[in-house]
């Protein structure tokens, strides 16, 4: 793990994770192509944005591609590989190859998908959950409690999203379009980032963490 881009000159694979931000990821790209070996390969452990957003911006469309992880990594977990159209199949196979090696289990997306396959399942759900609570309907705790004991879950969604982390949480809505979701990113940004209670990381979020 670094934040030094000019180690890309060393490395075979780059896994590219910065916050949610269009610009941001697209800005690194063209400073780690810069950098990096031609033949480095590179991936984006983006949770919201497709490798076709980024593809161009990388100078090496045909080793770009997306590696995801969910959150907790070093538990049980998958590695999803996704490329775009122009991804050239031995990057995929490479990174399959990798993600297996680190210990994940590789996920092999076969076109792209906003949101993988965990994602496409799991925001929804958070969807919700947000705006159950956005609009007051019930309080966080017990929109987890209700989850909980209905369905069995260890976990309910706000306790996900203390795992996810504030920023991401953010970022997610407001990128999401509506009305509704830019409520939650300003109540989100209001009640939890200004105050610096980050989720989980920071020992605070919707629940507080030893």
């Amino acid at each position: 793990l670094t934040d030094d881009l000019a180690k890309a000159a060393q490395a075979q694979l780059i896994i590219e994770a910065v916050p949610e931000v269009l610009e941001l990821k697209q800005d690194t790209y063209r400073k780690l192509n810069e950098l990096a070996p031609k033949d480095t390969i590179f991936a984006t452990n983006s949770s919201s944005l497709l490798p076709s957003d980024l593809e161009s911006s990388t100078g090496r469309p045909d080793k770009f591609l997306a590696l995801h992880f969910a959150n907790e990594v070093w538990r049980n977990n998958t590695g999803e590989v996704m490329g775009h159209a122009g991804t050239d199949p031995a990057a995929v196979q490479a990174v399959l190859q990798f993600a297996e090696e680190i210990g994940m289990v590789p996920i092999h997306i076969q076109k792209e998908q906003a949101g993988y396959i965990l994602n496409t399942l799991l925001v929804p759900f958070l969807t919700a959950a947000s705006h159950l609570w956005v609009n007051d309907i019930a309080q966080a705790e017990d929109i987890d409690k209700t989850w909980r004991t209905a369905t069995g879950s260890p976990l309910g969604p706000f306790q996900i999203l203390d795992h996810v982390g504030m920023e991401t949480y953010y970022q997610i809505n407001m990128n999401a379009g509506t009305e509704e979701s830019q409520r939650v990113a300003e109540r989100v940004k209001r009640e939890f980032i200004d105050q610096g209670h980050m989720g989980r990381s920071s020992g605070q979020g919707f629940y507080t963490y030893e």
